[in-house]
């Protein structure tokens, strides 16, 4: 099976960018071909489908936007990498709990080659290193179909977490690959993990 195309984006508005994954979800067939992208976004608070408002601690003029995937409240800037992932899991075999955790492992398979051990929590997706949480994930499958991804924080302003609980978690502390010492810029973050991902995929299912 062919590989996902991956796709750089560079810094993009938020909302744009959900539309293009739902339409591009929307009208793709069966030989349509999986893509990851790479992107940033400008400051934006997003709030899942079962999200809960009082998980907003404060007005900090930050844009929040309600979106369709799963999970509660998050942040994303600048410096944070987010890959979505439009994939067919029907073609793939993949089931969905399949590919959260192969998500998980990339992240974490990323950080090892810097020697920074990390874990997963059954629970509660992501990706954290002790109590902090480095790497956030949310889904949405459509027809099949996966849009959404996963954030990884790199090199941002970790303030604007401190407005929310993250994912629902009162008081959850965040941490980013620059607080770990790991020397990547957001552009060759986003470029390994897209490098992890695509071999969880492949290795996991062929």
């Amino acid at each position: 099976m062919n590989p996902p195309q991956v796709k750089r984006l560079g810094r993009v508005d938020y909302l744009p960018t959900l539309a293009a994954m739902q339409a591009f979800t929307a009208q793709r067939t069966i030989e349509t071909a999986d893509e990851l992208w790479i992107v940033e976004h400008p400051p934006v608070y997003t709030l899942g489908q079962a999200g809960k408002p009082e998980h907003i601690l404060h007005d900090i003029s930050i844009p929040l936007v309600k979106i369709d995937r799963g999970g509660q409240v998050t942040y994303h800037g600048p410096g944070q990498v987010v890959i979505y992932l439009l994939l067919d899991l029907a073609r793939r075999k993949l089931k969905i709990r399949e590919l959260v955790s192969a998500i998980e492992q990339a992240v974490i398979e990323l950080l090892a080659e810097y020697g920074v051990g990390a874990e997963r929590r059954t629970g509660a997706p992501g990706v954290y290193v002790g109590a902090a949480k480095i790497a956030a994930l949310g889904l949405r499958i459509r027809n099949g179909c996966s849009y959404h991804g996963v954030a990884l924080n790199v090199d941002m302003d970790l303030t604007p977490f401190a407005a929310i609980n993250p994912c629902g978690y009162p008081g959850l502390p965040v941490i980013q690959t620059r607080d770990l010492a790991i020397p990547l810029t957001t552009d060759k973050a986003g470029e390994r993990l897209a490098q992890h991902l695509l071999r969880q995929l492949d290795f996991s299912h062929g």
